[in-house]
């Protein structure tokens, strides 16, 4: 049979695009810890005027810090790379050790804390577990920026970091009977169920929140991707390299049967030769990329098939976060 054709403008004839349909997730993109961290360095921009300084990236995806540096965001990776004087210093949405703020006001800079209210939650908990008498197991990544912020809330020696079974097997600590754990907020959901459980096996008195610490919008983009991956030829995930819960997003596709995962950042990165022949793509995107590469995505699939566009929810998010008091109050005046 002969492939379809399609007439072009100029009377020649052009093969037809073949059909994809996209199964887009949702909820996907932006949580609301993300939206408040943006909101606090677009509304301090507006207060103060730019510079305004930025402790780490704001959020971990490559184009909201690209955007927020063309309005007069300067983002460094310590405090001593910003000078004296009135302009503030915003802490990231992942959170910081307490001799940060320590440091900056030893130096009388101006910060506001853009540090998610899910992740202070972790702290708090970290915090009472210490003024308990308990050490704290912190389930987590190493190297990422929530977890030094969550290990600096205690003082050395008394929070470890536990990154997979294997070194839940190893630990040995001096009261086995007084421990507690806390968790990263952008795990993936199945992992940390596995080792929390594990953690429970070998102490049983151990000690967890009253509430799951991975972030509601986590746990909500992962159930959606789990309910699409098994549908679909492939699935993208539209995030940065570095965001956590974009990578954990790409392994719960995988996980579910999805033949071809990819997480990519803008529609440049896209390997077209990996999606040659697929008719059913699923698409997500994690909580710190903007709803705009989303649809570069599409508009990008557009161009080589013909496509329809069918959106599967899970469930439906209305959480809000406020902005720091202090943006608040300057808000108000």
């Amino acid at each position: 049979m002969s492939a379809p054709v399609n007439q072009t403008d100029t009377g020649a004839v052009a093969p037809a695009k073949p059909p994809l349909e996209i199964m887009l997730c949702a909820p996907r993109g932006f949580c609301a810890g993300v939206v408040r961290a943006i909101d606090v360095v677009e509304r301090a921009l507006a207060i103060y005027g730019p510079p305004v300084y930025v402790r780490h990236e704001i959020v971990h995806n490559k184009y909201v810090v690209e955007s927020l540096k063309r309005k007069g965001a300067v983002f460094v990776a310590e405090l001593d790379e910003v000078p004296d004087g009135d302009a503030p210093v915003i802490f990231s949405a992942h959170g910081v050790a307490k001799t940060v703020p320590q440091t900056a006001e030893s130096r009388g800079l101006t910060t506001i804390d853009a540090t998610c209210p899910l992740v202070t939650k972790v702290h708090r908990e970290a915090e009472i577990h210490h003024k308990r008498g308990r050490h704290v197991l912190l389930v987590g990544h190493s190297g990422h920026p929530e977890v030094v912020g969550t290990m600096g809330q205690l003082p050395a020696g008394s929070i470890t970091l536990v990154e997979d079974l294997e070194q839940i097997q190893a630990l040995e600590p001096a009261n086995r009977d007084n421990l507690a754990w806390v968790t990263q907020t952008t795990l993936s959901v199945d992992d940390t169920h596995h080792i929390v459980e594990a953690l429970k096996k070998k102490f049983p008195a151990i000690v967890g929140p009253h509430k799951d610490d991975i972030c509601y919008a986590t746990t909500n983009r992962q159930e959606a991707v789990k309910q699409v991956a098994p549908l679909v030829d492939a699935l993208i995930v539209v995030g940065s390299s570095n965001s956590s819960n974009s990578q954990r997003l790409r392994e719960v596709a995988e996980r579910a049967g999805c033949p071809i995962t990819r997480l990519v950042l803008r529609a440049e990165e896209i390997d077209w030769d990996a999606f040659t022949n697929i008719r059913r793509l699923g698409l997500t995107a994690g909580a710190s990329a903007p709803e705009v590469l989303v649809e570069e995505i599409i508009d990008a699939f557009a161009t080589r098939y013909t496509v329809t566009v069918d959106t599967v929810s899970t469930t439906t998010e209305d959480m809000v976060f406020p902005l720091p008091r202090e943006l608040r109050s300057e808000a108000a005046e």
